[in-house]
């Protein structure tokens, strides 16, 4: 999603700690407000109801933000046992309650994790995510009492992980490839469980190559901010000293420096023959040599030859 209004043209990467009950988009608009910036955009919804890490792109950044959308994802979650909701989360109208087993134990679980969600999987998404059907987001059509049928997809749970077992409630760890739903792991989960279960709570702690280590609430910020002096030039320095380069949405790509030369061919849209060292049929960052400039995106094929793929507005 981008949102295009008049503003400070900025390039760089924020990562934010979303809060509850506060809709992606909504974050997102409040941070483009705050820092005034003219282009800004989020890379990978999570419901109201979730926390943690949203990268919001700036500018240029917004390039590069595809390679975040299909990035791997790492969540904390806890699992409510006993109560199945319509959306499968806490913000659901509840559809079925039943007693939680007694003899519940952590190794039970576990097995069933190991058995049943490990590794790759079939997954269902629910009426209440934000799929789309025909352009329409699937919650939309799941609010209008619209049913459609939905296919299911393979998704890959690298790791699943218990990490607390009380009497009606489970905290799991899961780290997983784009497109994996974690609503629809803990219901399943609470349907082998005999139980049922819905989400209680999601954090996302990882997005490809950022971590939660890095990441601010909009809240801290704005509590940065009043310390700082009442000075826009001063406040618009410290808001910007806290972007991550635009690059580094592409952090896990080799990097390939261009002399002068070679970098101007690149940004007027012509292709250059590489050295022989250089791996055919990769995308690579592209910096100047003599400046370290971060000049864009760029691909070889696989004869080795170079050209532009998404390059840098003010390289």
């Amino acid at each position: 999603m981008s949102l295009k209004t008049k503003g400070r043209p900025l390039d760089g990467v924020f990562l934010l700690d979303k809060a509850p009950g506060v809709s992606s988009n909504k974050a997102l608009q409040q941070l483009k407000r705050l820092y005034m910036a003219e282009k800004a955009g989020h890379t990978g919804a999570l419901d109201p109801l979730a926390t943690g890490l949203l990268p919001i792109c700036f500018g240029e950044a917004t390039k590069f933000s595809q390679y975040l959308l299909d990035a791997d994802k790492e969540y904390f979650t806890t699992a409510k046992l006993g109560i199945r909701t319509r959306t499968s989360d806490a913000d659901g109208e509840v559809v079925e309650e039943k007693p939680v087993p007694m003899d519940l134990t952590s190794a039970q679980i576990e097995d069933l994790l190991r058995r049943h969600f490990l590794g790759e999987i079939e997954q269902v998404p629910s009426m209440y995510s934000a799929l789309k059907h025909q352009g329409q987001p699937l919650y939309k059509l799941a609010r209008k009492g619209i049913e459609v049928e939905v296919k299911p997809r393979r998704v890959q749970i690298y790791e699943i992980e218990l990490l607390a077992l009380r009497a009606d409630e489970i905290d799991l760890r899961v780290f997983c490839s784009k497109g994996t739903y974690i609503r629809s792991i803990v219901e399943d989960l609470g349907m082998l469980l005999g139980c049922g279960a819905h989400v209680q709570r999601l954090h996302r702690i990882r997005t490809g190559q950022y971590h939660a280590a890095q990441m601010r609430s909009l809240e801290a910020l704005e509590a940065e901010l009043q310390a700082l002096p009442d000075d826009p030039q001063c406040i618009q320095n410290h808001l910007d000293q806290l972007l991550l380069p635009p690059w580094s949405a592409i952090a896990e790509l080799p990097e390939l420096r261009l002399e002068e030369e070679a970098a101007a061919f690149i940004l007027q849209g012509r292709r250059l023959r590489l050295d022989e060292g250089v791996a055919p049929s990769q995308e690579w960052r592209l910096f100047a040599q003599a400046t370290g400039a971060f000049l864009g995106l760029g691909e070889t094929n696989e004869a080795g030859i170079l050209k532009g793929k998404r390059l840098i507005r003010s390289a």
